[in-house]
């Protein structure tokens, strides 16, 4: 090669390369850019409203509000609402059932709540919002003012108080930035507050923010959000590169999520809108003056001059909000405890505390109250014998002595107290705290949410009180039933028998999975079965036939676990060759009869007469509810109703 042609060559090749990186570089811009544009429109399964569960589509509304404070319209704020079904029957005195509020945190929504409303929507009224432009709420207004957390706060207070009836308390369910919000209302001596005030009668704070992030955090969030919304989506489409198996699902779900969690991740993601994220993030943000915050987040101050009880509840593996800013607020609530108690010794010289009384209890992990009421169990692992000890209130005949038990108050007279328990106006102060193994996305991850819902918030359970000794004297697991079952009675985590840790010893090579059709929250923890038993929540009501969805929906889900069990009985170990699966409502007779024996019909080809025999074959007595049997027979006699 010539001198010239190779100086020619030298030229030409770098020119190349910076064209060909150029043209790669805004090929692989635009194709992010196309993808984050495509996941914003979200057709058919990332989309809010064709994806929102049935229970949620069916009590919200789409509503337009003026907030309290602020004067600003929001226009299209979407709000779920269901009343408890028996509000009227229950007593008002002392207080009413209070009204359970939900709040998101920052790109959350209300479909994040789903799993825990399925179970406490049933024990309370409940109450949850979209704020704006967030799930299947309107992106309206779009003025970055409307979107400071005083302002959400503002707008959240003025929605409760369209929906909270006459002397209703108010307890707060809020996660992550939704708890910063939570605090301030129910701080008594914030400045800004209706009136009259909210009567908040507890907080519950899932992956709490325990304040505003440090002055240096704040001014390297300000220039992040500085930058362009296209960068920004540009950004957040690579950081979702994988989908369920991106960084961004694993950042909240958390090492170790199984699929239905990282799907549901993958999804929330994709319905945070970046132009809603940014003001809520940007009105989140305090500004320091002197080194003291101002605005954005509120902190110390709404944490430490709480006077409700609260219980905060973290995730071991939240790097999002790490489990330690938990520890930080009940710091906060311990200093200003024992700040008050000295201010008060200060003023009143002589005067002596207990350890019982209100202050010295403020910040106690427990209710030290010696008042035998106040001492209930706080989950299944702390229920005791002397917990069942309680007289029987009513004799039941032997026509009814399997038959689930009813809720307290089905059978009585509107405004009756028996059963009920007392509903204090203001409730005592105090903190507990728990850490559940999971991310930040633990209030909608299978594995964690039932322990949730059922070991920390939800209190049912008192047809175990109530039913103890008729409970113990049903036979725990029945024969196999067709080769697909068994029937079982619901387990007890305080049992020495029937507990799911002896249950899964004796039981685990060939009761594989179970599914439990109860429609209260299992008063076991279903962790305890290990990895030996895969459990399946199917919640159906009592007392009445299956409709015709539900069984549907049951042979469904039976479909689905015995192609599971196929696949993992080749791969697993300690698999018995006649691997059944489980099935149990509360004793397992009625509905889990009428289920089993409707599969037997439909899958395994019994006609009506012999499923049902080989049903009460395998659990004598079989299904012994009359009107079962009846509409067993219509719905497969080809009448047409």
């Amino acid at each position: 090669m010539s001198p010239r042609l190779f100086t020619a060559a030298r030229t030409v090749v770098p020119q190349t390369s910076v064209g060909l990186g150029l043209t790669l570089a805004l090929g692989g811009a635009l194709i992010l850019y196309r993808m984050a544009k495509n996941r914003t429109t979200m057709p058919g399964s990332r989309d809010p409203e064709t994806t929102d569960p049935a229970l949620l589509r069916n009590h919200s509304e789409i509503k337009s509000f003026k907030a309290a404070r602020s004067g600003i319209t929001f226009p299209g704020i979407r709000i779920f609402y269901r009343r408890h079904p028996k509000a009227d029957e229950l007593p008002k005195a002392p207080a009413p059932l209070p009204l359970l509020v939900f709040i998101h945190g920052l790109g959350g929504s209300v479909a994040q709540f789903h799993p825990l409303l399925t179970s406490l929507s049933n024990s309370a009224s409940c109450l949850a919002i979209d704020f704006p432009g967030c799930g299947r709420s309107q992106f309206a207004p779009t003025s970055w003012d409307a979107y400071t957390t005083e302002n959400l706060t503002d707008l959240t207070e003025t929605i409760i108080n369209d929906y909270v009836e006459e002397d209703q308390g108010v307890v707060l369910v809020a996660h992550s930035m939704g708890t910063a919000i939570a605090a301030d209302i129910a701080n008594k001596r914030a400045a800004h507050r209706l009136i009259p005030p909210l009567n908040v009668m507890g907080v519950i704070a899932i992956c709490p923010l325990s304040g505003p992030p440090p002055e240096a955090a704040v001014r390297n969030f300000r220039r992040l959000l500085w930058v362009p919304e296209f960068v920004f989506n540009l950004w957040r489409a690579w950081d979702r590169r994988g989908g369920p198996k991106s960084a961004s699902v694993k950042r909240f779900v958390g090492p170790g999520g199984d699929l239905e969690a990282r799907e549901l991740q993958d999804r929330f993601n994709s319905q945070s809108r970046t132009p809603v994220f940014r003001r809520m993030a940007w009105g989140s943000l305090p500004v320091y003056i002197d080194g003291k915050p101002t605005g954005g987040l509120f902190g110390k101050s709404s944490w430490a001059d709480l006077d409700v009880p609260i219980f905060l509840i973290g995730g071991h593996h939240d790097t999002v909000t790490p489990p330690k800013e938990a520890g930080k607020i009940e710091e906060m609530l311990r200093a200003a405890a024992n700040g008050r108690i000295s201010e008060n010794k200060h003023h009143e010289a002589g005067a002596s505390y207990s350890e019982g009384s209100a202050l010295g209890e403020a910040a106690a992990p427990v209710n030290p109250s010696s008042v035998p009421r106040e001492h209930l169990p706080q989950s299944v692992g702390e229920i005791s014998q002397d917990d069942f000890a309680r007289k029987k209130a009513s004799q039941e005949n032997g026509e009814d002595s399997f038959e689930d038990p009813t809720t307290p108050g089905d059978h009585q007279e509107p405004g009756s107290l028996s059963y009920i328990p007392s509903q204090p106006i203001h409730p005592r102060k105090m903190v507990k705290s728990a850490l559940l193994p999971a991310g930040h996305a633990l209030m909608y991850t299978p594995a964690t949410v039932r322990i949730l819902a059922g070991l920390y918030l939800s209190r049912e359970g008192k047809w175990d009180v109530k039913n103890l000794a008729k409970w113990k004297g049903v036979q725990p697991v029945s024969e196999p039933i067709g080769g697909v079952f068994r029937a079982l009675k619901t387990l007890r985590e305080v049992d020495e028998e029937h507990c799911p840790k002896v249950f899964a010893a004796k039981w685990g090579n060939e009761i594989k999975d179970i599914i439990d059709i109860s429609h209260a929250d299992p008063v076991y923890d279903p962790q305890s079965f290990g990895n030996s038993i895969k459990y399946h929540k199917f919640p159906t009501v009592s007392k009445i036939p299956p409709t015709d969805a539900e069984v549907a929906g049951f042979i469904n889900l039976v479909d689905k676990v015995r192609e599971d069990q196929k696949q993992r009985s080749s791969s697993e170990a300690n698999w018995s060759e006649d691997y059944v699966i489980g099935v149990h409502c509360h004793y397992g007779f009625n509905r889990t009869g009428y289920f089993v024996v409707c599969y037997l019909i439909e899958r395994c080809g019994y006609g009506v007469q012999k499923a049902i025999s080989t049903f009460a074959e395998a659990r004598p007595n079989g299904i012994r509810h009359s009107h079962f049997l009846d509409r067993l027979f219509v719905r497969y006699s080809g009448f047409k109703e």
